[in-house]
């Protein structure tokens, strides 16, 4: 026989042994701590519904944004992450918001490729080479901001025309300038847009350590810039629908880009 009191906040169990005579054992907060224990998993799985389905989101716009540009609307974003529309905008209040998060994780991605290629290759073309074809492959050039290249191109055709007073050119070398907003000329929220947004400037500079040293190895050609290669990994990204083909058609493309910035000889 069992009993059990649940008054107070002691509960209280009595039992018989087979004397048939009352055990009877007290436990004092049982009740509380089974109550606090049981109401602790209740809102665990939320937690863990909402994180997978952050992760689906960044998943699913890296997808869409991938394929269809950053124009995509936020509801092909839904459906691919198979959550309704209101999911998404509680997690991300515009549509700018979320580009924004997924533009400064693909341009950091790239600045840790860059840097990884310029660490674990000696050779200078190696690098750069590796470099391209490792971020062609993960697919971060297609979401590379338009920004970076915009920025990209300007910074480096203004440091590939400077000519000396006897007419020659200038050996190559990279500016990092202080942006309009950063010295007060803009509104706030304009230093994202004039520098191609957060890490942008990083990843310039490392990937224009890549440029550098296989343009003063001879191996690249020497009219190309840190524009040119960004340009190239968005290019060599094309989104097709099966990822075999996709895959190839990467890989056959960039093989012709990369004979295109080798440098010939004269």
């Amino acid at each position: 026989m069992h009993i059990q009191d649940l008054h107070g906040p002691s509960a209280v169990t009595a039992t018989a042994d087979d004397h048939g005579r009352l055990n009877t054992v007290t436990a004092i907060g049982t009740v509380t701590a089974s109550a606090a224990a049981g109401s602790a998993p209740r809102s665990a799985p939320l937690r863990v519904d909402a994180q997978r389905n952050l992760e689906h989101v960044l998943r699913a716009a890296r997808e869409v944004f991938g394929e269809l540009g950053y124009g995509a609307p936020m509801e092909d974003v839904a459906r691919r992450a198979r959550v309704g529309v209101g999911t998404v905008y509680r997690r991300f209040p515009s549509k700018d918001v979320l580009v924004r998060r997924i533009a400064e994780e693909e341009t950091a991605r790239l600045t840790d490729q860059a840097r990884s290629a310029l660490g674990q290759e000696d050779d200078p073309w190696s690098a750069l080479s590796r470099f391209l074809r490792t971020s062609v492959a993960s697919g971060a050039g297609r979401l590379l901001p338009p920004q970076v290249l915009r920025v990209g191109t300007e910074r480096e055709q203004t440091a590939a025309g400077d000519i000396s007073e006897d007419g020659t050119r200038v050996p190559h070398q990279r500016r990092v300038e202080t942006s309009a907003a950063q010295q007060g000329g803009l509104p706030a929220g304009a230093e994202e847009e004039t520098d191609g947004g957060p890490g942008a400037a990083e990843l310039l500079e490392v990937v224009g350590g890549l440029v550098d040293r296989a343009r003063d190895s001879g191996a690249l050609r020497g009219d190309v810039t840190v524009g040119d290669v960004l340009l190239v990994i968005a290019t060599a990204a094309p989104a097709l629908p099966d990822p075999a083909h996709q895959a190839a058609a990467s890989a056959r493309l960039l093989d012709i880009l990369l004979e295109g910035l080798r440098s010939r000889p004269a």
